[in-house]
């Protein structure tokens, strides 16, 4: 969208694309080396699996996002649903939407799940090993600190684009009930599972901030129906921000 478009054709893999082959490398490897950190671990077969699991499912995910954000160079609008937006309506053979829905099938439901559930799990497990008897060893420095910010932006961005409130807040509350039962114990947070802990705070709060700023929204509270009423990032800008270009 920013990049001058004669750098990347609409026929080829954009700026984004190619962050995301990067993300798509990176971050399991991350995870593995996260994992091997954690005092307690899933069995080996399992973490390998979820690993697996996510980079399909963030590969997938890459690909329909990719031709997604792509159309809307030609006027699809994200903050429609697909069969509505004026584009596809004109497509002949009708059957090319259903193939355009199954795109958005991909991308939006098997992508997501495919990516997050196995990402938040190993979070977790990770998670179940930051506790410390030794008060010292719970206290974040000052780098944690700064960092917090843009890592609870980032969740902020994974849950509201991802559209993956139930799955954060499930995660969510299995950490509160965790950090009480081994209270009990004697046990503390160390400066990883502070870190990781705050910033799912955090990104409750830039949630609900998110979800109160854009309540009275009419066209976007069609697209999100329902009790649980989180736009998409995407949605707002197609609506909102794309026609002030």
């Amino acid at each position: 969208i920013i990049l001058p478009l004669e750098w990347f054709p609409l026929n080829k893999p954009s700026a984004g694309d190619y962050f995301h082959m990067a993300y798509n490398v990176i971050t399991p490897f991350l995870l593995l080396k996260l994992i091997e950190r954690s005092p307690k671990t899933l069995p080996r077969s399992m973490v390998y699996v979820s690993i697996i699991m996510f980079v399909m499912g963030a590969s997938i995910h890459l690909v329909g996002d990719s031709v997604n954000h792509r159309l809307i160079f030609s006027g699809y609008q994200h903050h429609l649903s697909v069969r509505e937006n004026p584009i596809i309506k004109n497509l002949k053979p009708e059957t090319l939407i259903d193939s355009f829905e199954l795109l958005y099938y991909y991308d939006e439901y098997l992508g997501h799940s495919m990516w997050y559930i196995p990402f938040f799990l190993i979070l977790f497990i990770y998670f179940t090993g930051c506790f410390t008897p030794v008060e010292e060893e719970s206290r974040m420095p000052v780098p944690a600190l700064l960092l917090m910010g843009p890592s609870s932006l980032y969740y902020w961005y994974l849950v509201t684009e991802g559209q993956i409130f139930i799955l954060y807040i499930f995660t969510f509350f299995a950490m509160m009930a965790l950090v009480m039962h081994q209270k009990r114990k004697g046990l503390v947070l160390d400066s990883n599972g502070l870190f990781l802990f705050y910033s799912f705070i955090i990104t409750l709060v830039l949630i609900a901030v998110w979800v109160v700023w854009l309540w009275d929204d009419k066209i976007l509270r069609k697209k999100y129906p329902g009790v649980i009423y989180i736009p998409e990032p995407w949605a707002f800008y197609t609506l909102h921000v794309n026609n002030l270009h």
